[in-house]
């Protein structure tokens, strides 16, 4: 019985230890790529970003850039996500290694904050979802803030998506 027990605890910690290698790296790009995948499957990113014209305050570009990041990682690549309207949508184009090093503030976005702070946005729970994190400055963010205020759900959702992507947490991404 202890035999089988012990037989079973490692078979056990292998699957677990199979599944979390398995996953990207949080921050990574192959992390970034799931993410934009994610966000192509949001009813409010796709869509209610466009109704909100959103999609609109690219500088003529026809594309708007995120930049994400993990605080406590300083060292680490940024990733980057580029958002261009398709069909009437707001679809991610791309989610990978930064493509676009000059960031346009006044159209784009910088976010940042540590690996606790993004799980915790990622749960959305109370006191430390998106708004909260927002409000408190545990999301550091830089970009047209106003605008990022008129879209706060789908803005919610983002953070949401960014946070609770599955993902190895275990170390910073190199």
């Amino acid at each position: 019985m202890n035999k089988f027990f012990i037989i079973f605890l490692m078979g056990s910690s292998l699957l677990l230890a199979e599944n979390i290698m398995a996953q990207p790296l949080m921050m990574s790009p192959q992390w970034a790529d799931t993410v934009c995948q994610g966000w192509n499957k949001s009813k409010p990113l796709t869509q209610d970003l466009v109704g909100r014209k959103w999609m609109d305050n690219d500088n003529k570009r026809g594309y708007k850039v995120i930049h994400l990041y993990r605080t406590d990682c300083p060292k680490s690549p940024r990733v980057e996500l580029t958002i261009t309207a398709k069909n009437e949508k707001a679809m991610c184009t791309y989610g990978g290694k930064i493509k676009h090093k000059k960031l346009n503030l006044d159209v784009d976005y910088l976010m940042h904050a540590t690996l606790a702070d993004w799980i915790c946005m990622g749960k959305n729970d109370f006191g430390c979802g998106p708004m909260m994190a927002m409000m408190n400055g545990t999301l550091q963010f830089s970009g047209p803030k106003m605008e990022a205020m008129g879209v706060m759900t789908p803005f919610e959702s983002f953070m949401i998506l960014a946070g609770s992507t599955p993902a190895d947490k275990s170390s910073c991404p190199k």
